[in-house]
């Protein structure tokens, strides 16, 4: 599924036209990523958790170039940590 499914989806069961589920749907993207680049967890009650995680920095290899040696910079990442009614759902 994608984004415009998505929205079509969203629109059709909530019985709101398509431009307000898809303006819903961008509001939460865009709170998401505020948050998470803020470094605090949005999390949704049954279905998970999106957590800011930091990867520390590393030694790496160049895959073009597999005898060089590169430095892989820190980052931040986003990681999803699933809801117990989510992991029910896909167990059965």
């Amino acid at each position: 599924m994608n984004k415009a499914n998505l929205i079509d989806r969203i629109a059709k069961e909530t019985d709101i036209s398509k431009k307000q589920a898809e303006a819903m749907l961008n509001a939460f993207v865009g709170i998401t990523i505020n948050e998470l680049k803020a470094g605090n967890e949005v999390s949704i009650t049954g279905f998970g958790a999106f957590i800011p995680k930091t990867r520390h920095a590393r030694n790496g290899v160049n895959p073009q170039n597999p005898s060089e040696r590169i430095q892989i910079p820190e980052v931040r990442v986003a990681k999803f940590k699933t809801g117990k009614t989510l992991k029910d759902a896909l167990k059965s």
